[in-house]
């Protein structure tokens, strides 16, 4: 073998050897988008099975018309053995603190300490609207918090952790009753027509 035979099976070797090398990454990175979008897809199956578990029907991210010529975003509306339920998703972490009297609301994560306003505000909001499209559906409403935050002071009025939000509506309710009274259906099916997607998807986080 001479020495030009000799390079060009080496540069043969090396261009398997980069080819292989780069299909490999190629691989890893495809694998890794794949993981991430599934984790992504079960995460909200998972949000979607415990914010609607004891709901005989829900909307999810919906634009509720504000009778002014606007609409107001609301993240579900669950018909429930209660009545309608207004849920207000909020994706913070860290420990909050916040009061029924407070303004803004206090948010302190590892070294970063920052404030929001107090969502209840816009919770009473979203309720308003919703209560003036319906008769007879009772309309309540809460501000359902992630599991990456806590608050060690105690939860404000209308305030839940998600955790918590089956324990509040259960599912066994919904199956006891059976179903909704037919003057609630009526106004149900009023709220749904006069609803329109909304484009905002993900839940809010402090803003």
């Amino acid at each position: 073998m001479d020495t030009q035979q000799f390079l060009e099976i080496v540069r043969g070797f090396d261009s398997r050897t980069v080819a292989s090398g780069v299909a490999a990454l190629v691989l890893v990175a495809a694998l890794l988008v794949l993981w991430r979008w599934y984790r992504r897809r079960r995460a909200r199956a998972a949000l979607l099975a415990a914010v609607t578990g004891g709901a005989f029907e829900h909307l999810r991210d919906v634009l509720v018309p504000d009778g002014q010529g606007g609409a107001l975003h609301v993240d579900f509306l669950l018909l429930t053995a209660r009545g309608c339920i207004i849920i207000d998703m909020r994706n913070i972490a860290g420990n909050i603190f916040g009061g029924d009297q407070m303004t803004e609301w206090t948010v302190m994560h590892r070294d970063q300490r920052y404030t929001f306003a107090n969502p209840q505000t816009s919770l009473y909001d979203r309720i308003a609207v919703v209560r003036a499209l319906v008769t007879e559906l009772p309309v309540e409403g809460r501000v359902v918090f992630a599991a990456r935050g806590r608050f060690p002071k105690g939860l404000p009025r209308f305030t839940l952790m998600l955790g918590s939000l089956v324990a509040e509506f259960p599912p066994a309710e919904r199956e006891q009753s059976g179903a909704v009274p037919a003057v609630w259906r009526d106004d149900w099916a009023r709220l749904v027509a006069a609803c329109r997607p909304s484009s905002l998807m993900a839940p809010k986080s402090a803003v």
